[in-house]
């Protein structure tokens, strides 16, 4: 299901554009097509991207790029309301301190400092995640929730959609590791940090996302009580969120746009494939 050629829509200045439908959640009725979309930053979208975009019905994108990040990249979509979610990154500002300081940097170094800050997004940003589902509830028309390359803060924003509408954890993982075979990095040397080190900065792991949904559990005593008692979403509320954004299994998948746009969604897939 993660691979599917709809999934992955071939844009030229996003490469983690991705739709979220299609999951199997609650009474086996699958997540909308063409509703829910992550990705890495918008700012360097094309004049085709956009028309793509436009086709889409896109109509509002919530962003959940610090201050700096934003004003770096920024954007305009015609008809399309931005919202700011704002989390800001630390990541990359600990190593550079770190670096300041003379300390070596490593792999197992940013690890943990990766699975640190998926812990922070449980507790520290419940509420831009909050404000997340607010944004679901109030309309159904298409969406999409991004950051800078659309795996961290966005990963797990996406975890938590999915989740609470019912997929099952093993298959919001694959959604969230698919990043891997889709985002393209960077080129390494940037901030004046090892390449091995960036490798893992650009990638996401398993563990990192296992991190949060064991805060989830070790701290909120489970997803329902985290759903309902920090990000403040009644049974109600979730059952209208079922409503929106499940529909029965339809027996053949939407395409970005009809023809060529398929097999060019297709071929972006297989040729990021890892």
């Amino acid at each position: 299901m993660t691979d599917h050629p709809d999934r992955v829509l071939p844009l030229q200045g996003a490469t983690n554009f991705r739709d979220l439908g299609g999951y199997r959640g609650h009474g086996g009725r699958s997540v909308r097509w063409r509703r829910l979309f992550r990705s890495d930053h918008l700012g360097g979208l094309t004049t085709h991207d956009k028309s793509v975009l436009a086709e889409l019905g896109l109509a509002r994108a919530l962003d959940f790029r610090g201050r700096a990040e934003s004003a770096a990249a920024p954007y305009e979509l015609p008809g399309v309301t931005q919202h700011s979610l704002a989390i800001e990154p630390t990541v990359v500002q600990s190593l550079q301190r770190l670096m300041a300081a003379g300390e070596p940097l490593s792999a197992p170094i940013v690890s943990r400092l990766m699975t640190d800050l998926y812990r922070s997004l449980v507790n520290d940003q419940a509420h831009r995640f909050a404000e997340l589902f607010e944004h679901l509830l109030q309309a159904e028309t298409p969406m999409v929730f991004h950051c800078t390359a659309g795996k961290d803060r966005t990963g797990f924003a996406a975890a938590l959609v999915l989740l609470a509408l019912g997929v099952p954890r093993g298959v919001v993982m694959q959604d969230y590791l698919l990043t891997n075979a889709v985002y393209e990095e960077p080129p390494p040397g940037r901030h004046g940090i090892p390449a091995e080190v960036m490798a893992v900065l650009w990638r996401v792991q398993q563990g990192f996302l296992d991190a949060a949904l064991q805060a989830v559990e070790a701290d909120h005593g489970g997803l329902g009580r985290y759903l309902h008692r920090r990000l403040g979403l009644s049974e109600a509320a979730l059952e209208a969120l079922a409503s929106k954004y499940l529909v029965e299994p339809e027996h053949h998948w939407p395409g970005v746009a009809p023809g060529a746009a398929v097999a060019s969604g297709e071929a972006a897939l297989s040729s990021h494939a890892r």
